[in-house]
């Protein structure tokens, strides 16, 4: 009995482990940087550092509304206690996607010459608005800044989401993967206005403002 837990709180404390979530959440950019370092195209990994930059910046943007969903899931509670850990990762893919973007083109000239397209300047603009955030995910920034502030500009996270989803939409031949992809937390994000703007129990003309974190 005592072996099982011991056995039990190692293993938890090896998921409770900030190296155990870094570890997963670097797991899709092995295969990524190996392919880079071989000399693949790196053409053709701007799809995936894309993609998956998208994904983890979702993922982190669901959470609030998947509580609101599940207030008693460990695992949602469990993600949100890590949810700095995956806005970084986001922006970390974002980055990696950005280089990969930028030594392709291969020259200046047609670095400029791409900022005639929409789409690529969204896509500057959502890498932009991930800079702070990335820079600043991080305790010291909170109590420099303060909890409120700091919440504050942690919110641009939904711009860049929308314009990422946006650069998406313009610039990859296959729109619909875009849709699949932000689709979960469009629907969240209209159930939460719903949870929001519902009327309080005993209170059938009280609305709370409708805040984002």
């Amino acid at each position: 009995m005592t072996k099982t837990m011991t056995s039990k709180s190692g293993i938890k404390a090896i998921i409770d482990s900030p190296y155990f979530i870094w570890l997963l959440l670097t797991i899709p950019a092995i295969p990524m940087i190996s392919d880079a370092l071989s000399g693949t195209d790196l053409h053709r990994l701007l799809h995936p550092t894309g993609e998956f930059a998208a994904r983890f910046l979702i993922l982190s943007l669901m959470l609030t509304p998947l509580k609101l969903l599940f207030p008693k899931s460990g695992f949602v509670f469990w993600l949100m206690r890590r949810r700095r850990y995956i806005g970084v990762a986001a922006f970390g893919y974002a980055l990696l996607h950005t280089l990969c973007y930028v030594v392709d083109l291969g020259t200046l000239s047609k670095l400029v010459a791409d900022l005639s397209k929409l789409g690529i300047i969204i896509g500057w603009l959502a890498f932009i608005i991930f800079i702070p955030l990335a820079l600043t995910s991080n305790d010291l920034s909170i109590r420099k800044l303060g909890p409120r502030q700091w919440k504050s500009l942690q919110r641009f996270a939904y711009i860049a989401a929308m314009a990422t989803l946006v650069h998406w939409l313009l610039e990859s031949h296959h729109a619909g993967a875009a849709l699949v992809n932000f689709a979960p937390l469009i629907l969240l994000e209209l159930y939460r206005l719903w949870h929001t703007m519902r009327p309080s129990h005993g209170h059938p003309s009280r609305r709370p403002s409708a805040t984002l974190s």
